[in-house]
């Protein structure tokens, strides 16, 4: 029996952390650096960025972030990189994709620097490839993690808090789909015990500290919450989602991200419901959806049709989504046979549990 945990060489979180990434960078050997930099996040923190560098006289070369993840950003910053020691991406999702997939291109080690905390892609070996037009292309599957993934928390806590409550929403899949693969026995293939452990670790953080996490963000500081969910969204679920794998909740965000209406929603947003709905799959009870539901409608994640902008949305309509969604490999890990029929009922299961909450208030 083979078992597998997929993490990140190095994690390194905290206030001002960004300051230690020429540390980093001498600490592995390296002479010089290739940065892929977002541009509002280059335009926003130029001087923090170059600032370790020219104390360190490390050479490097700053290159902002074109907008897309192409194979044509890819291949212009892969020429632009090539004699450099280490590839560096700080930003949003697409730059540090770039910066992962481009480091793989020149066989040089990578280091990620998000700035939110709005999913756990940060600490995968995936990359996510698009066309010119913004059209999902692959997913490339890449050789290994990052090498050191760092993680400035005054950065993520001036960042909107949207993009906070995506991340706990794509996070609180992990453990739920974890669970699913654990009882499909492929946690057996592909992640160790500890990985269940820090998936069910990843959920109570959220749970517990989640509501104080995102009131940090509002008042633009860090506390010990904001710090534990910021964790939770990129290093327990990143770890979780990789090694534990991923079932239902994702399979039925992909579905729905064949329906227009639903493009204007964030990746965690879409993940949210399709974790609710995949606890209706599992046929669980209601007050265990409802303990979920809750928690959910109380950041403002969507909990309903309506929150994903689907509220006319007609069931053959909601079929197209279905089908999708259940010849996705990632449905394939539940630990029984799903149809699009089933998904269907789950989604007006779930809706149906929702309309309390979306009541106008007197």
């Amino acid at each position: 029996m083979l078992r597998r945990i997929n993490a990140p060489g190095g994690y390194l979180q905290g206030p001002g952390a960004l300051s230690s990434l020429t540390d980093v960078i001498q600490m592995m050997q390296k002479k010089d650096a290739y940065l892929i930099v977002d541009a509002f996040i280059e335009n926003l923190y130029h001087d923090e960025i170059v600032t370790g560098f020219m104390k360190a006289e490390m050479p490097y070369q700053l290159a902002v972030f074109g907008g897309e993840c192409s194979w044509q950003e890819l291949h212009l910053h892969q020429a632009a990189g090539e004699k450099n020691d280490v590839i560096i991406g700080i930003g949003g999702g697409k730059t540090l994709d770039v910066a992962k997939a481009v480091a793989s291109l020149l066989a040089k080690p990578v280091i990620i620097v998000p700035t939110s905390a709005s999913s756990d892609a940060p600490c995968s070996q995936l990359a996510v490839i698009y066309t010119e037009q913004g059209m999902l292309e692959r997913y490339l599957h890449l050789p290994h993690n990052p090498d050191w993934v760092i993680v400035d928390s005054t950065i993520i806590a001036k960042a909107p808090v949207r993009l906070l409550v995506a991340g706990i929403g794509d996070a609180l899949s992990t453990y739920y789909e974890a669970c699913a693969c654990q009882a499909s026995h492929l946690h057996q293939v592909q992640g160790a015990r500890i990985v269940y452990q820090m998936a069910k670790q990843c959920l109570e953080t959220l749970l517990s500290q989640g509501i104080k996490a995102i009131e940090a963000v509002k008042d633009g500081i860090c506390n010990d919450a904001l710090e534990d969910v910021i964790e939770a969204n990129i290093y327990l679920s990143g770890i979780g989602f990789e090694s534990g794998g991923l079932a239902a909740a994702h399979a039925i965000h992909n579905g729905l991200t064949l329906l227009e209406e639903t493009s204007v929603y964030l990746h965690g947003e879409k993940v949210a419901f399709g974790t609710l709905v995949q606890l209706a799959l599992e046929q669980r009870s209601d007050e265990d959806i409802l303990t979920l539901m809750t928690f959910c409608h109380q950041i403002g994640l969507p909990i309903s049709l309506a929150d994903i902008g689907l509220t006319e949305a007609s069931d053959e309509h909601l079929l197209r989504a279905a089908r999708a969604s259940c010849q996705d490999e990632a449905m394939g890990h539940m630990p029984f046979a799903v149809r699009p029929e089933d998904v269907l009922s789950a989604i007006h299961r779930i809706d149906a549990l929702a309309r309390p909450f979306n009541k106008p208030s007197c």
